[in-house]
């Protein structure tokens, strides 16, 4: 079982269909959807949405987007990361491609906020070597909030 990376938008079918499901999974976790904090048009200046296919079937995202709030053009955010089977590897994978391509695209930082009350997202990110930082933007002064951030190559 391969995982197959493709970079497309965010408003094709199965990205929308994987944003859905995400929103609906963060609601149910965490009484939010998060989805007023992302649109198509927020990763077509130096960002990047990806799809995760295994055996022809879309079962993951993510995006990377660069990061007004950060007030810097070395910082990128990650954005609506999600896969549909947890511990298979897809969202490592969807990690790793969106981080290598953020290099490519002169970020030096990947910030990110989940919360606090998604543990399996808070560990997935520790794991994957972000550390937890100030909260910022519009989640600055939210305690359920937890924003990580990590030094990209």
């Amino acid at each position: 079982m391969t995982i197959q990376l493709i970079e497309t938008y965010p408003d094709t079918s199965d990205a929308i269909s994987l944003i859905d499901e995400l929103s609906q999974r963060l609601k149910s976790i965490t009484g939010s959807s998060g989805a007023k904090n992302f649109t198509a048009e927020s990763v077509q200046e130096r960002g990047i949405f990806v799809v995760a296919y295994r055996d022809g079937q879309a079962c993951g995202c993510g995006a990377i987007r660069l990061l007004d709030a950060a007030g810097r053009p070395d910082v990128c955010e990650v954005k609506r990361m999600y896969s549909r089977v947890a511990g298979a590897g897809i969202g490592s994978a969807i990690l790793k491609h969106l981080e290598q391509r953020a290099v490519a695209l002169d970020y030096r930082e990947a910030w990110l906020e989940t919360r606090r009350v998604n543990t399996v997202a808070v560990e997935f990110y520790k794991h994957h070597g972000y550390v937890e930082r100030e909260n910022f933007g519009v989640y600055v002064g939210r305690p359920e909030a937890v924003c990580f951030e990590r030094r990209l190559a």
